[in-house]
């Protein structure tokens, strides 16, 4: 018997007639990460940079989500080609490497996700579930076809190149992260400064430019709606994690007076 990948990311972005509306998924849960999946938003960020997830929570997390109409992408706490190895293996077709500043940076991710000759992805598609355990046909040739891989804009040194990095062959997209590129920018803390504000902006034409989809982070509505006006592909808007926070702290407000 023979078994089929999900559609990509790229897929789901190539196919939608509006940008792709998304959440994190911080918690770690899988039971949390199927109730977001099931709520009507367009992609799911299960992050792993951030969040308290290893391997088996990731794989998980991945099973629970699968079968509903959600895309999910992987961020692993970092682009080394071991751990990209794993996460692809795992099955995680969509993924978003954090902290690319250059374009060779950007390159070698590329190189991660590919079998050589192309790149130096290992070989172990006969014990991985990516490839359905050799039950996707001719997984080895056609891998590359099943993975997405997006890049994070993240600092003012990756602003600066983001031209060549989002120029880069292989890669689908940008996604930039406002909170680091504030750090880096010298404004903590302040994502809705003027200047961090241009810079997103620039990186989203900047993609738009070098033909690949644009995404980012924007949890104030107006940001958001202003990043989504000026052509973001794709935007994250909350967060599990988030969610549960200022809502149980909304119920203690409510019901819980004040010492007299």
């Amino acid at each position: 018997m023979s078994f089929r990948v999900d559609p990509t990311f790229r897929d789901a972005l190539a196919a939608s007639r509006r940008p792709l509306i998304g959440m994190w998924v911080c918690s770690g849960s899988p039971l949390v990460a199927e109730i977001c999946a099931g709520s009507g938003l367009d992609w799911l960020l299960i992050d792993a940079e951030h969040s308290p997830n290893g391997l088996e929570s990731l794989l998980a997390q991945l099973q629970a989500v699968r079968g509903h109409p959600v895309t999910p992408l992987v961020r692993p706490p970092i682009g080394d080609p071991v751990v990209i190895k794993q996460y692809l293996d795992l099955g995680a077709q969509n993924l978003l490497i954090p902290m690319v500043d250059t374009a060779e940076q950007a390159a070698a991710a590329v190189r991660a996700i590919e079998y050589p000759p192309r790149g130096i992805r290992g070989v172990g598609s006969a014990l991985a579930r990516g490839s359905r355990w050799n039950r996707v046909p001719d997984y080895l040739h056609t891998a590359r076809e099943t993975i997405a891989l997006y890049l994070q804009i993240e600092s003012a040194e990756a602003v600066a190149d983001v031209e060549a990095i989002a120029s880069t062959p292989g890669i689908d997209g940008i996604f930039i992260g406002p909170s680091d590129l504030a750090a880096s920018m010298g404004v903590l803390g302040e994502q809705d400064h003027p200047e961090v504000v241009a810079a997103v902006e620039h990186c989203l034409r900047a993609a738009a430019a070098a033909g690949v989809k644009a995404g980012l982070n924007a949890f104030a509505p107006a940001l958001a709606r202003r990043y989504l006006t000026a052509g973001a592909d794709f935007i994250l808007v909350g967060a599990d994690v988030q969610l549960l926070a200022r809502g149980s702290e909304r119920l203690a407000a409510d019901y819980i007076e004040e010492a007299v």
